[in-house]
């Protein structure tokens, strides 16, 4: 079968088999930012931006995109550059495996609500596993972002 969608601004029409799954389809079309984690919806490592929302990619089947507008990390560099340095500063990146989740849920975040409280982005975080860390540094690193932005604005 085949769909047409559109990540990262770019066009694409692919042709998929009816079971298979957004992450794979992401995959298989060369963003390897989207990672396989649990494959449970429990980690947050497949995390993308389908129409403006946060989205477990291994919980879509790839048929659900067709017409959609998808981001994945790759369509944010910039972004995530200045996201990632908050994080390195608070000693949030350990490995990296989890970085892109965390990256992509701030960034869905901050499309939703750019002046999030402490409750609001201690929600975001609950659906990223984190192996390395204690979940405080991913968070001060969230509030400091905010807080720039803030002074920013």
């Amino acid at each position: 079968m085949k769909i047409r969608l559109k990540i990262n601004g770019k066009d694409f029409a692919p042709h998929i088999y009816p079971s298979m799954i957004l992450l794979d389809l992401l995959r298989d079309l060369g963003f390897k930012s989207v990672k396989r984690g649990c494959g449970t919806t429990n980690c947050g490592l497949c995390t993308i931006i389908m129409d403006n929302k946060s989205v477990l990619s291994c919980s879509v089947p790839a048929a659900r995109a067709d017409g959609k507008e998808i981001y994945t990390l790759e369509g944010f560099q910039d972004k995530a550059a200045e996201i990632a340095e908050f994080l390195a500063d608070e000693g949030a990146d350990q490995c990296g495996f989890c970085a892109p989740g965390f990256v992509m849920n701030v960034i869905a975040l901050e499309k939703e609500n750019p002046n999030p409280t402490e409750k609001e982005i201690d929600e975001y975080l609950v659906g990223n596993l984190c192996r390395c860390t204690g979940y405080m540094s991913q968070h001060r690193a969230m509030a400091r972002y905010f807080a720039h932005k803030q002074k920013e604005a």
